[in-house]
C-alpha cells in the first residue's frame, strides 16, 4: 500500500509539471485576464446656445455654455469697445448639466457682444468657444400701464390690468413675463380681454387682506410689430376689507356687506324698462364727491329725448357704461318701491353719502333680477365663467 500511495503522489507531480511553462503559474481556471488601458483621455468641449454671428438676439437669452470631459473655468462677455460685462455663472435652472451667466444689469438693445468661454479638460488641455452677437434693435420700445397702482389698496374684486399702447401679437411671450405673487396663495391666471389689454384674476374674489405683487419683467421681450418691452416694473398693492354688496333689481333692495355680515340694506331704485341697469358683479373703479353725468358719454345726445345732464353727488363708478351708484333725491319717493333710473342705482342722500365713504376701488356690486342682460364692460371680469377665462390665455 506504501509502495502504491507512492507511486499515485509521482504520477500527480509529473502531470502538475507538464502544466507550468517556465516556473510562471497558469491563471487559475475561470478568471479572466484584464489588459491595462492604454487609450488617452478625451479633450474637452465647449459649446455655446448663441452661434458666432448670431443677430436681433433678446437682450434677455439666456447665454448658455455646455462642457464635456471637462470643466468650465471661466465666462467672459466684452462689448464692442472691449469693455469686460460685468455677471456671473450659475447652474441652469432648466437644465443642471448648463451654465448660464447672466449680467448685472440688462444686455443693450442693438449692441455688439462677445461671448468666450474656456473649460479645463480631462487631459489638463484647455479648451474654448466663443461667439460675437448682437441684440436686436426695436422699432420701437413701449412701457405698459398697470392698474392697481403701486402702493395702494383695493377691494377683493379688483383684477391686475396691464395696458399696451398698440396691439400685442406675442401673448405668451408677454405672459411669460408678468409674474404674479401673493401672501394668500391664488389659482390666478392671465385673460386677453382685447389686443391691448391683459388681466388676472382669482376663480374666486382675491382673499382680503393679501398683498400682491407683479413683477412685469418686460424689458427684452417682443411685444410683436417690432415693438420691445422698454423697462422692467413692479407693481405691489394690497387687498383690503371684503366689500360685497347685492344690487335686487327685484325687491329695490340694496344689501352690503363687510366680509360675512350685513352692515345696511337700504331702499334704492335701478334702472327703469327703458334703461335696464346690467346683472352681474360690477366693480368700483372711480369715486367722485361731485360729478356732473351726462349721457352723451355712451351714446346718447344730451338734447335728445333721453337724454341728460345733470349734476349728482356721492358717486361710485361700478362700469365704464354710465353705471353708478349716487344720490338722487329727485327718485326718493320711488326708492324701494319701483325701478326709474336710467341704469344707476340711485339712493337718499344720505344713504349715498355712508355707501360712498364705504367703498373703496375693487369692492363688489352684484346686480340680480334686471331685465337689463349681463354686464359687458371693460371690468366685465367677474362675469366671464372660470373655464371661459382660463381659455382666454396665451398660455392655455
Amino acid at each position: 500500500m506504501r509502495g502504491a500511495s507512492a507511486l499515485v503522489t509521482a504520477v500527480a507531480l509529473v502531470l502538475l509539471a507538464g502544466c507550468q511553462d517556465g516556473g510562471t503559474a497558469a491563471a487559475p481556471t475561470g478568471t479572466p485576464t484584464t489588459p491595462p488601458s492604454t487609450a488617452a483621455p478625451a479633450p474637452a468641449a465647449v459649446r455655446l446656445s448663441l452661434a458666432d454671428g448670431a443677430t436681433d438676439v433678446s437682450p434677455r437669452t439666456p447665454l448658455e455654455v455646455a462642457v464635456t470631459d471637462g470643466e468650465l473655468t471661466g465666462v467672459r462677455v466684452v462689448d464692442a469697445a472691449g469693455a469686460e460685462v460685468p455677471g456671473a455663472v450659475a447652474d441652469s435652472p432648466a437644465d443642471p448639466a448648463l451654465d448660464v451667466w447672466t449680467p448685472q444689469t440688462p444686455l443693450a438693445y442693438g449692441a455688439r457682444y462677445t461671448l468666450t468661454a474656456t473649460a479645463a479638460g480631462d487631459d489638463d488641455r484647455p479648451a474654448e468657444a466663443a461667439a460675437t452677437f448682437t441684440t436686436v434693435t426695436p422699432r420701437t420700445q413701449q412701457t405698459p400701464s398697470i392698474g392697481p397702482l403701486d402702493g395702494q389698496t383695493v377691494g377683493v374684486g379688483m383684477p391686475i390690468r396691464v395696458f399696451f399702447e398698440q396691439p400685442v401679437t406675442e401673448k405668451a411671450a408677454v405672459e411669460r413675463a408678468l409674474r404674479v405673487t401673493s401672501s394668500t396663495p391664488t389659482d390666478g391666471v392671465w385673460h386677453w380681454t382685447s389686443d391691448t389689454e391683459v388681466h388676472f384674476r382669482p376663480s374666486q374674489y382675491w382673499p382680503e387682506h393679501t398683498d400682491v405683487t407683479l413683477d412685469a419683467g418686460l424689458y427684452g421681450v417682443p411685444l410683436g410689430g417690432g415693438v420691445w418691452g422698454r423697462t422692467d416694473r413692479t407693481v405691489s398693492f394690497r387687498v383690503g376689507e371684503r366689500h360685497v354688496s347685492i344690487v335686487d333689481a327685484a325687491t329695490h333692495r340694496l344689501a352690503v356687506y363687510d366680509g360675512d355680515q350685513l352692515v345696511q340694506d337700504f331702499p334704492m331704485s335701478a334702472g327703469s324698462p327703458d334703461n335696464p341697469s346690467a346683472n352681474g358683479p360690477h366693480v368700483v373703479t372711480e369715486m367722485n364727491r361731485d360729478r356732473v353725468m351726462d349721457s352723451s358719454t355712451y351714446g346718447v345726445p344730451v338734447d335728445s329725448p333721453d337724454g341728460y345732464r345733470t349734476a349728482v353727488q356721492y358717486a361710485v363708478r361700478i362700469s365704464d357704461s354710465g353705471e353708478f351708484v349716487h344720490a338722487a333725491p329727485w327718485s326718493v319717493a320711488q326708492q324701494g318701491r319701483a325701478n326709474v333710473s336710467h341704469g344707476c342705482i340711485n339712493l337718499s342722500t344720505a344713504d349715498a353719502r355712508w355707501f360712498f365713504g364705504f367703498s373703496q376701488p375693487g369692492d363688489v356690486v352684484e346686480i340680480r333680477g334686471s331685465d337689463g342682460g349681463t354686464l359687458r364692460s371693460d371690468v366685465a371680469d367677474w362675469t366671464i365663467p372660470w373655464e371661459q377665462w382660463r381659455a382666454g390665455s396665451a398660455l392655455a
